[in-house]
C-alpha cells in the first residue's frame, strides 16, 4: 500500500496545510518513515506524533515541518499544538473505521506540516491540523480525488494564495468584446464600463495592438487582472515566436490566420500548448475551415468563424460548426462579425448560440454603445447562462 492525501482548512495565520503519505512499514512509506527519522536537516527536525509525551498514536506517524523552525517559539508550536492535532486526528480516524484497526501494527504515515512563523493562537493551530490531518487521511484511503474529479475540477478555481484568478473557458457559451479601436483613452473608457463576468472575454483587437503593440495587453491586464485576455494577431509567419510574446505579455490566447502554412499555424499551437495558452485560428476568408483543421497535425482549442467589417453584407459561415465539432471533439467555436442586438440585418447571440458556437465576439454593438455596461449586459442575458463562481474555497466534495 502507497497512499496519498493532502488538506487545507482555516484561515491565516494559523491555517493548516497537511500532506500525507501512508503505506506498510515493509514498503517505500516505511523506507521514507526510516529515512526522515534518521536523516535530520536543521529546522526540519521530523518528530514522532504523540497524543500526549508518552501516548504515541497508532499507526505511527512522523511529523515532518515544511516551514523552517528558526526559534523556541516556533519550535512550541510543532512540539504542542501541531502535533497532539496530528496524532489525535490518525487516532480518531482508526476510532471511526478510516484506517482499518487490523492494519494498525502494520502501517506508517508521514505527514508534512505547514506553521505559518506568524501564527499565535493555539487553540486554533490545534482545530485546523487536527481538521485537515482527518481529513488528509480519509482522502488517502479513499483515493480522492479520482482522475473523473480532477478533470472537472482542473479549470475551475485557483490556488487561494495564488491572489489572483487564471481563467479557463470551461462553461461555454462566451461573449467576447472585441477592442479594436485604437485609442487608449478609448480602450480605458471601455474596460472600466464593462460588467464583471465570468463569461465575458477581452479581446485586443489587430488595429489596438498594431499601433501599441503587445502592450496593450498589460495595459488590459492591470485594469482587468482575473479576465480572459485574446491577442487578436492574426500571426501569418514566425508562429511559435509570435504565440511565445503572447504569452509573456500575460495574454491567455493568440489569434493565428487560418491563411498562414499549416507548419506556422502547428508551430504556434505547440508553442501556445507549452505556455498554458489557447490558441485560435480566425478562419477569415478561408475557403474551406474543416479542411484546414483536418489537416493540421496538432489541434487548436478555438476556431473562430469571422466575417470581415468590410464584408458584413455577405452570409454567416456558421453551417460547418457540426462537422469541425466531429473532427475535434473539445473544439471551441468562435463567431464574428455582423452579430448585434436589435440592428435590422444582424444576427443575435441566441441565433449564435442555437447554431453551435461557444464563444460570440461582438465589437462595435457593445464598445460604441451609449452605455457600455447595459449593452454587455443585454448580451450576456440573451446568452442565457447563469454565472459561476470560480473563487469558491473547498475542503470537500
Amino acid at each position: 500500500m502507497f497512499l496519498i492525501g493532502e488538506a487545507l482548512i482555516g484561515e491565516e495565520p494559523e491555517l493548516a496545510h497537511v500532506d500525507i503519505i501512508i503505506g506498510d512499514k515493509n514498503g517505500p512509506a516505511g523506507q521514507a518513515f526510516a529515512t526522515g527519522f534518521t536523516q535530520l536537516s536543521a529546522g526540519h527536525t521530523p518528530l514522532l506524533s504523540v497524543i500526549r509525551p508518552n501516548l504515541l498514536t497508532k499507526p505511527a506517524t512522523l511529523i515532518v515541518p515544511k516551514v523552517t523552525v528558526q526559534n523556541m517559539d516556533g519550535a512550541a508550536k510543532i512540539f504542542g499544538p501541531a502535533q497532539s492535532a496530528v496524532a489525535r486526528a490518525v487516532a480518531d480516524a482508526m476510532d471511526e473505521g478510516i484506517i482499518p484497526k487490523e492494519q494498525a501494527e502494520d502501517l506508517v504515515i508521514v505527514a508534512s506540516v505547514f506553521i505559518h512563523p506568524q501564527a499565535e493562537d493555539y487553540s486554533k493551530i490545534y482545530r485546523y491540523n487536527y481538521g485537515a490531518t482527518k481529513l488528509a487521511v480519509q482522502r488517502a484511503m479513499e483515493g480522492f480525488p479520482d482522475v473523473d474529479t480532477v478533470m472537472e475540477e482542473k479549470d475551475r478555481t485557483m490556488h487561494p494564495i495564488m491572489g489572483f484568478n487564471v481563467t479557463r473557458l470551461w462553461d461555454p457559451p462566451y461573449l467576447q468584446v472585441a477592442i479594436d479601436i485604437p485609442d487608449m483613452d478609448f480602450v480605458k473608457k471601455v474596460l472600466t464600463q464593462l460588467p464583471q463576468s465570468d463569461h465575458l472575454i477581452i479581446e485586443a483587437g489587430t488595429p489596438l495592438i498594431k499601433r501599441y503593440g503587445l502592450d496593450v495587453v498589460s495595459k488590459i491586464r492591470e485594469a482587468r487582472p482575473n479576465a480572459f485576455i485574446v491577442a487578436d494577431l492574426k500571426t501569418l509567419d514566425t508562429g511559435n515566436l509570435e504565440a511565445r510574446m503572447v504569452a509573456d505579455a500575460t495574454a491567455d490566447a493568440i489569434v493565428i490566420s487560418g491563411l498562414a502554412p499549416i507548419s506556422t499555424i502547428e508551430k504556434a499551437i505547440k508553442e501556445a500548448k507549452k505556455t498554458g495558452i489557447y490558441a485560435c485560428i480566425d478562419m477569415l476568408n478561408v475557403p474551406d475551415p474543416v479542411k484546414v483543421l483536418k489537416d493540421l497535425s496538432v489541434k487548436p482549442d478555438i476556431i473562430e468563424l469571422h466575417r470581415a467589417i468590410d464584408a458584413e453584407d455577405s452570409e454567416y459561415a456558421w453551417g460547418s460548426i457540426p462537422d469541425m465539432k466531429k473532427v475535434h471533439p473539445k473544439l471551441l467555436v468562435a463567431v464574428a462579425g455582423g452579430i448585434g442586438k436589435l440592428e435590422a440585418g444582424s444576427a443575435k447571440v441566441s441565433d449564435a448560440c442555437s447554431a453551435g458556437a461557444d464563444i460570440i465576439v461582438v465589437g462595435r454593438s457593445i464598445t460604441k454603445a451609449k452605455d457600455v455596461r447595459l449593452a454587455t449586459e443585454v448580451f450576456l442575458e440573451d446568452m442565457q447562462k447563469a454565472e459561476i463562481d470560480q473563487y469558491r474555497v473547498m475542503t470537500d466534495f
